[in-house]
């Protein structure tokens, strides 16, 4: 007997890519339900060949659900992810509200599938931030091998993580543009198309933005917190699909063969590094993809032992929904949850 999985937040770019991923995997799942938000009860999400009706998110009894996906943002996660774990459903969460919570694991599997044991504490797993995501797949196998003590990333991130209200703003500025109409900014502080703006989320005291200050924080709790990281990210006029500029300083030597040998044989990774126009991947190529590109890998000259790479993701998959299901995949071929059904 399968599992019975809720997938809240539905309605939103990421809730459709985990209902589409559940399906493309053909994740063990006998019932699967969509919920949303008050405003979004009745509307049809596609899984599959099927057609599901959301329940409001008040109304739904997570009693006999096994595994929540929630993609619903912050504030309904810190409200709601408690009250589903305390029917024992277990919570696999998108948002950042629980990230940096000692007692939930902040889990990438490709990196510290063994941390997933502590879900138990809360019933909740975080997963990291899109751009986080991605980097870490990229740096843990590199990690292991030579030692990885400080990282400079200047991320380049479609608007796609800024919800579906920012590819309509992408849209529609686009459109503007070309017919000579006035360009109207309400998702983004500036204009977004054919521009770029160097601020995801709200300015903290030190400068950093709050997207900045994610990554730095996430890539020390999954992968080690002896890791200095400073971070530039900058939204870009892409609709999916993030890429990141990545300098990394190692405590021990690496060469360029060496890093893309190990690479080409990591977990999630693929190498596409010919040193000619078009040699690498750009984040059109990357959409719809499940792995993490890694191109462009060189040497740091400036630098005791330093690479270069270039890095690119689809951020609606792996930097979100894949990640989460990848997750709740994790909890399944470890043994660490049963059908609540099957166990009756």
């Amino acid at each position: 007997m399968g599992f019975k999985v809720a997938v809240v937040g539905a309605t939103g770019n990421v809730g459709r890519e985990m209902l589409n991923i559940l399906e493309e995997r053909r994740f063990p799942a006998d019932e699967v339900i969509a919920v949303a938000s008050r405003k979004s009860q009745g509307t049809d999400v596609s899984f599959g060949d099927k057609i599901l009706k959301c329940k409001a998110l008040e109304h739904t009894d997570f009693s006999d659900v096994d595994i929540c996906l929630m993609s619903a943002g912050g504030s309904v996660s810190k409200e709601w992810s408690p009250k589903i774990g305390a029917q024992g459903a277990i919570v696999i969460d998108n948002s950042s509200a629980w990230r940096y919570d000692s007692d939930v694991p902040l889990i990438v599997p490709e990196v510290n599938a063994d941390a997933v044991t502590g879900f138990r504490k809360k019933n909740i797993i975080a997963n990291p931030n899109c751009s986080t995501a991605q980097l870490v797949v990229a740096l843990k196998p590199l990690h292991d091998k030579a030692k990885i003590t400080r990282v400079v990333v200047s991320t380049y991130q479609s608007v796609s993580g800024a919800g579906k209200d920012a590819m309509d703003e992408l849209d529609r500025q686009t459109k503007a543009i070309y017919s000579l109409q006035d360009v109207e900014a309400k998702k983004f502080p500036k204009r977004i198309a054919f521009n770029l703006i160097p601020q995801i989320d709200v300015f903290m005291e030190d400068g950093y933005t709050k997207e900045e200050w994610k990554m730095m924080a996430e890539t020390k709790k999954i992968l080690d917190p002896k890791i200095k990281l400073t971070a530039t990210c900058v939204r870009v006029p892409v609709f999916i699909s993030h890429s990141e500029a990545v300098n990394i300083e190692f405590a021990e030597p690496i060469t360029p063969d060496e890093a893309r040998d190990i690479l080409r044989n990591a977990p999630g990774c693929i190498v596409i590094d010919k040193r000619e126009p078009g040699g690498y991947v750009t984040p059109y190529e990357a959409t719809g993809e499940d792995a993490t590109y890694i191109s462009r890998i060189r040497e740091d000259a400036t630098v005791e032992n330093g690479l270069s790479m270039w890095v690119v993701s689809d951020n609606l998959r792996k930097g979100a929904a894949l990640n989460a299901v990848q997750i709740a995949e994790c909890l399944i071929n470890r043994k660490l949850i049963q059908a609540k059904q099957k166990a009756a």
